[in-house]
């Protein structure tokens, strides 16, 4: 039986998985994600949402290296939790201000649950890896 700890981190690297697939998506066929989401498509919009599926690919590809790493890369999830609650945040502007569907709030709501899952993974390494946040590098 699994506990908590290996759920959760077989979770987010299914999570990072994910994210590199749908980042790629996004990157070959933007005009497909932007219809989804009930935006507008034109050459502009097609243009910035393929070079926000690159960083989507760039982020969950750091991410998941540090998930598969044998030595905690806490560095890499701070920023990849920070880019998933900034992600959120954008989709819901987004979707204020009537740029997109109401659909897209989905969107906003896995990448909060991702960034939260993030930061609980982190805070679990912390306080499970003895003398992991205090290590100072010898000379």
């Amino acid at each position: 039986m699994m506990n908590n700890g290996k759920i959760l981190h077989l979770s987010l690297i299914g999570i990072a998985i994910f994210t590199i697939v749908s980042g790629l998506l996004q990157m070959v066929l933007p005009s497909l994600v932007l219809y989804i989401v009930s935006a507008e498509v034109t050459p502009t919009s097609q243009h910035f949402f393929a070079i926000v599926g690159m960083f989507m690919v760039l982020f969950s590809g750091a991410l998941l290296q540090a998930l598969i790493s044998l030595q905690p890369q806490p560095i890499v999830l701070i920023w990849a939790g920070l880019q998933k609650f900034g992600a959120s945040i954008a989709v819901c502007l987004a979707v204020i201000r009537l740029i997109f569907s109401p659909f897209a709030l989905l969107i906003a709501g896995f990448d909060l649950l991702s960034g939260v899952l993030i930061f609980w993974y982190l805070f679990r390494l912390r306080t499970f890896t003895p003398g992991y946040p205090y290590e100072q590098p010898t000379a």
